[in-house]
């Protein structure tokens, strides 16, 4: 029977379906940039240890550069091979001999994927992290565009309150907030280099893992090995942020989509963000807002599966772990890509005013304010509830809204229910009294985007810190052996 060769390790071979069935290049390749930048952090730390020769780290770094370089201008083809890791060596070694044999030298491909995949999440934390603060500053901006806009909130998908739109949409922005925060959280899991530690016990060669440490701008170095082969948190807390930023998303695209019904009105959607039905010429869907409601589910799955797969193994490193792939590199692009459309689309839904008045008042959103003025004039809350109550029976009995209601019809069910009385439940007074911390009052909301703003400026400080790949990779082909 045929076998397959794996030239890197040396073996006698595989049975084709049996290498097919293990190999992950089809899926790392993806991480092709991440393994050449960091296997050539390695080497340049082989060389200046001594474990290597000078002259042969040299020689191998170029030919990682050169790999590099070829990959980039689209003229890198990988051998098949189990993995990427496997398949560069090989590659290596068809293009510089002899030397290619020293790269491995103190390494494991245990702990080398441990490293390529800190990398490329750091890389993606960092890069969605920015780009999710960028649109949390446009939340703000556009809130406080639309700060006199009175639409009712909703509790229990019934309508509840007069709130404005500025404070509808910061609401989201401090959801938004917290998986930006969560994003900041997993590159603090990526601060430390997991290179170092060998398959799962270390290494008797002398390396100086702090010099690896230094050259990939890692913060520390991991603490055991047994711990770091087998770890993959920081992939379930990258896929934790984005699910939960697309589960937000989610919740965002269900109420535009309800909005922009007819049934409600609140808002329209422009022609360049909204489809058509393939049957129904009046139909304009908001099919984008249905897609990122619809790829949360894929998130959610993402992170599920990774958990499935880790919860039974034992410590140290399981080949299971090779599962994680197809999840996690699927995250990054899931995520930005909701982002993208989110950002795109959202400046594309405009709001109508008037419609959303008529929503506040036939709503009788305004009950909370009307039994706490009664309040305000002595009366004890219950009370008033049950006061207002009963007016709000009577205008539904009479087709009337609250404010329809006439000074004669409220004082037949209580004298206290006066003209002043009556005078809060004008939508942009109802809001506006709202002064309390987190309220929708104009002040309260005002504090509350400049909060959100200000955080949202740190965590986007702190994402554009960090070294991307491209950078290290320039300062490695140039640092000195």
């Amino acid at each position: 029977m045929t076998l397959a060769k794996t030239e890197a390790t040396s073996g006698t071979g595989l049975l084709p379906r049996v290498l097919a069935f293990s190999s992950s290049l089809s899926l790392d390749r993806a991480l092709l940039h991440e393994d050449l930048v960091g296997s050539m952090a390695h080497v340049t730390m082989l060389g200046r240890t001594g474990v290597i020769p000078r002259a042969e780290a040299r020689a191998i770094r170029d030919g990682l550069v050169a790999l590099m370089e070829r990959s980039k201008q689209g003229q890198l083809e990988l051998p098949d091979e189990e993995d990427v890791h496997m398949a560069v060596e090989v590659e290596l070694n068809r293009t510089i001999g002899g030397p290619a044999a020293l790269l491995h030298s103190a390494r494991s491909r245990n702990d080398q994927v441990a490293t390529d995949l800190r990398l490329h999440v750091r890389e993606a934390a960092a890069r969605t992290l920015e780009q999710l603060t960028g649109f949390i500053g446009e939340l703000v901006v556009r809130a406080r565009a639309e700060k006199d806009v009175i639409l009712p909130s909703y509790t229990h998908r019934q309508r509840a309150q007069p709130v404005s739109l500025a404070y509808w949409l910061a609401s989201y922005g401090a959801a938004f907030l917290r998986d930006a925060q969560a994003l900041a959280f997993v590159l603090d899991q990526c601060r430390l280099l997991p290179l170092g530690v060998g398959a799962i016990s270390g290494t008797s060669l002398p390396i100086d893992r702090e010099v690896t440490r230094t050259l990939l701008a890692f913060e520390g170095t991991t603490l055991n090995g047994m711990d770091t082969v087998g770890d993959r948190d920081f992939a379930m807390d990258f896929m934790y942020a984005t699910a939960r930023f697309l589960v937000h998303a989610s919740r965002l695209s269900t109420d535009l989509i309800d909005f922009t019904t007819a049934e409600f009105g609140f808002a329209s959607l422009s022609g360049d963000i909204s489809m058509g039905s393939s049957m129904m010429p009046q139909k304009k869907n908001p099919d984008v807002f249905e897609l990122i409601r619809g790829k949360s589910g894929r998130a959610i799955g993402n992170l599920v599966g990774l958990l499935v797969t880790v919860k039974g193994l034992p410590g140290g490193y399981n080949r299971d772990l090779q599962e994680d792939r197809a999840a996690l590199l699927e995250t990054a692009p899931l995520l930005t890509g909701v982002l993208e459309v989110l950002r795109l689309s959202l400046p594309r839904v405009t709001f109508h005013p008037e419609k959303c008045r008529v929503g506040v008042d036939e709503g009788f959103t305004q009950a909370t304010d009307l039994a706490e003025a009664l309040v305000k004039k002595g009366m004890p809350f219950r009370k008033a509830y049950q006061v207002v109550g009963s007016l709000v029976r009577r205008c539904q009995e009479r087709g009337l809204t609250l404010r329809q209601a006439s000074v004669e019809l409220a004082q037949s069910i209580d004298p206290a229910l006066d003209q002043a009385t009556l005078a809060v439940l004008e939508p942009a007074g109802a809001v506006a009294r709202k002064q309390s911390a987190g309220s929708t009052g104009p002040e309260a909301v005002a504090v509350t985007l400049a909060e959100i703003e200000k955080q949202a400026a740190v965590l986007r400080a702190r994402a554009q810190s960090v070294p991307r790949l491209e950078a290290l990779f320039t300062s490695l082909k140039e640092s000195e052996l």
